[in-house]
């Protein structure tokens, strides 16, 4: 299964422990799901974190291990321009939010799982999950 993990995921999932985010991580981690990237995503991912280790106390070190982490072990998905445009149709509200949704269109991914209500108000129309309905659905 190839699924898109949401910048918030993966924040969460990192910074703290014991919620369904920190849960994707590590079945993840264990190979229960393929994960895709894409520069973008990675990019929102180092400026969230560089930002907000220090609040936690998060070495630097280890987020950029975990950054690292992604670039080696996750599919690398270009944003397809196309896709963007058939994100942009979608009436999604946040404009910000319109790579990760062209991210999920263009790669095919079976889900976009996301803490974002203006992604998760189009699980009608796209395969987009909050981290708690994957994990209920999908993990053991």
């Amino acid at each position: 299964m190839r699924v898109v993990l949401d910048a918030n995921v993966l924040v969460s999932g990192l910074l703290f422990r014991g919620g369904p985010p920190a849960r994707l991580l590590a079945a993840w981690r264990l190979g229960a799901f393929e994960l895709l990237v894409s520069d973008c995503l990675i990019d929102e991912l180092s400026r969230t974190l560089v930002r907000l280790a220090a609040r936690h106390q998060h070495k630097p070190a280890v987020l950029n291990d975990f950054l690292d982490t992604l670039r080696l072990r996750c599919a690398l998905i270009p944003l397809d321009p196309a896709a963007l445009v058939q994100a942009s149709a979608s009436g999604l509200r946040d404009p910000d939010d319109l790579p990760i949704l062209a991210m999920l269109i263009g790669s095919g991914a079976d889900f976009l799982v996301t803490g974002d209500k203006d992604l998760l108000a189009l699980e009608g129309a796209h395969p987009i999950l909050s981290p708690a309905a994957f994990e209920s659905r999908f993990l053991p």
